[in-house]
């Protein structure tokens, strides 16, 4: 039946063609389950639909078989009653219904046939539903970990290139620089406080001289 075609024709290797044409992934596999939902939904309508013929036939067959015995116990009371036309008109009724069972019969073993094989298609695609929302989940898994893994790449192709790390590199260089600047500014600071102490050892100089002077004078006054 066409209700089942796309059982037939979801292999894995069409799932895999459409997957490699598809531009997400995910979304075409969610998809794919969608679909498979609903063609259960109409396979499991067309089962209900088959199995309500088979009980049809099924109790049409038992309805007539069972005016068969009747009419034949029938037939026989009105033979006991000497009532021969009457047990011939039931015997003539009871083939009719021989015929109605004979022919129900037959309709409900091709019913049960075609419902017994709808079932077990039925059955089929939710297995293989089962497995396709199995393996959606895997690869979903594993969908995930690729674009994490080409997040990951760019950031470390940027920190490779004169993103993040050149700029790194170039506050070094700056830093660098910035200390070389310190030193040489300490070096002058060094050299103007070297020159005062110079110049204050200069001036104390002077002081001892007065000092020696003073006390000549001293000495030289003392000596009157």
């Amino acid at each position: 039946m066409g209700i089942f075609k796309r059982l037939r024709d979801l292999t894995v290797a069409s799932i895999n063609d459409m997957l490699d044409r598809a531009e997400d992934p995910v979304k075409m596999l969610n998809q794919f389950l969608r679909d498979m939902e609903q063609d259960i939904l109409e396979a499991e309508a067309a089962v209900a639909k088959q199995i309500a013929v088979e009980k049809k036939f099924k109790l049409q067959y038992e309805e007539a078989g069972e005016m068969v015995q009747k009419r034949e116990a029938q037939a026989l009371k009105a033979l006991e009653q000497g009532n021969e036309d009457l047990a011939r008109r039931a015997l003539q009724d009871k083939k009719e219904h021989q015929t109605r069972y004979d022919e129900m019969l037959r309709q409900y073993g091709i019913a049960k046939e075609n419902a017994d094989k709808l079932r077990s298609q039925l059955s089929e695609m939710k297995d293989e539903f089962g497995k396709m929302k199995n393996k959606r989940d895997l690869l979903v898994a594993r969908a995930e970990a690729a674009k994490a893994q080409k997040t990951i790449n760019r950031a470390m192709s940027g920190l490779n290139s004169n993103g993040a790390a050149g700029g790194f590199d170039r506050m070094s260089e700056r830093v660098l620089q910035m200390e070389a600047e310190a030193q040489a500014s300490g070096d002058m600071a060094s050299s103007s406080r070297s020159l005062d102490k110079e110049l204050a050892s200069l001036g104390d100089a002077g002081i001892e001289d007065e000092l020696a002077a003073l006390k000549a004078k001293l000495a030289n006054k003392n000596g009157e």
